[in-house]
């Protein structure tokens, strides 16, 4: 019987090393196992927090489990031991309140003070909003007036499994966010769904609420890429959504924001020019495999019974006003989105005019970025 109860025993406590070599016992032996350590401040806080909890959890499990086993051992029944007769004890009824006080003391004042710190925005040099879309992220630099939409750059023929996976399968964007070594503060919501906006370095993640508004902050000390992911399950491609955020120097930085306002004037510019068709089917076709081909499908057959096929749509190859309208304000209560404020007048224009001409729809017809602009 003791030999049945003693197997027992060491079986939970084989049980626990085990779990707590999961959670990696020594901070730093194994990279893969432990928590993350991060690359700012605030992030080694949360680090070093977690490890203060982990070897609370491992000292209290050790002294229980070593009271237990000599108990079981010591008061056998073999060795005579016979039951105490008292029915309580107040010294010991205080010993057992005192020291889990102190130990959730212990635990509760870092705790504290790193929630503190994570929840501290103020003084901070640089503002960027950030609200989730199904499936993409936008950015929008309050103090800078930039503004633009960060979308998956993995090639389809990946995603599929016709191609070899590069290093960072499925965490490449085309407009990664930038930021400098200052404290960036984040302002963070949602236009659709709840999504999570997560960088696993920065030592956070931050849900993305639909007309709410989460803060959170960072400050990242070393130039460097570091990517993420949305964190919160929001729809079939919830999985192809993720983040890459580049530290920049300052002169680097102030050379991005000038090429970016470079951009948006060019942009505004190129609204306004007459293309040809093979200029806006050239244009059309990255942008549909970027934005319309999840649903639609690269062949444009749709899923059916789930998102309509383009070729041979109605739609497509119907009333171009209609069709012009639809991929502006999108369709209500569906999941087609308003790309108005996604995609900008040329390249609205060229993907109109390449559902309209691919997938066999060949109508011929050839919207400008002019129509666009006038619809929205």
């Amino acid at each position: 019987m003791f030999a049945k109860t003693l197997g027992r025993t060491l079986g939970v406590i084989w049980g626990t090393v085990l779990l707590l070599g999961a959670s990696n016992a020594f901070a730093g032996f194994s990279d893969t196992l432990n928590l993350r350590e991060g690359v700012t401040a605030i992030s080694q806080k949360v680090f070093d927090l977690h490890m203060l909890i982990f070897w609370i959890c491992v000292v209290a499990c050790v002294l229980v489990f070593a009271v237990l086993i000599y108990s079981i051992f010591t008061h056998r029944k073999s060795k005579g031991a016979v039951p105490a007769s008292f029915h309580e004890s107040t010294t010991v009824e205080i010993i057992w309140t005192t020291i889990p006080f102190l130990v959730l003391v212990a635990m509760a004042v870092p705790a504290t003070t790193t929630l503190l710190a994570l929840e501290d925005t103020r003084d901070s040099d640089i503002s960027i909003q950030v609200t989730g879309y199904q499936w993409k992220w936008k950015y929008d630099y309050l103090d800078e007036g930039i503004s633009f939409f960060s979308v998956l750059t993995t090639p389809r023929d990946q995603i599929v499994g016709d191609a070899p996976k590069d290093e960072n399968y499925l965490l490449e964007v085309d407009n990664p966010i930038v930021v400098i070594n200052k404290k960036i503060r984040f302002l963070i919501t949602s236009n659709d769904v709840i999504h999570s906006w997560w960088v696993p370095d920065l030592g956070w993640k931050q849900d993305a609420i639909p007309g709410f508004i989460n803060a959170a902050w960072t400050e990242l000390s070393e130039p460097g890429t570091y990517r993420g992911k949305c964190a919160e399950l929001c729809g079939k491609d919830h999985g192809f959504m993720p983040i890459v955020l580049i530290a920049k120097t300052e002169d680097d930085y102030a050379a991005w924001v000038e090429e970016q306002k470079g951009a948006a004037a060019a942009a505004a510019g190129d609204a306004t020019r007459t293309l040809t068709m093979d200029e806006l089917m050239a244009k059309g076709e990255p942008v549909y495999n970027t934005s319309c081909a999840a649903c639609h499908q690269a062949n444009g057959q749709g899923i059916p019974g789930v998102f309509p096929a383009i070729a041979g749509s109605a739609v497509a190859t119907g009333d171009v006003a209609k069709h012009i309208d639809i991929g502006v304000n999108g369709v209500a209560g569906t999941a087609m989105q308003a790309f108005g404020e996604q995609l900008s007048a040329v390249d609205l224009a060229a993907v109109i005019t390449y559902q309209r001409n691919a997938f066999g729809n060949d109508t011929g017809d050839m919207v400008q970025p002019a129509d666009i602009t006038a619809v929205k």
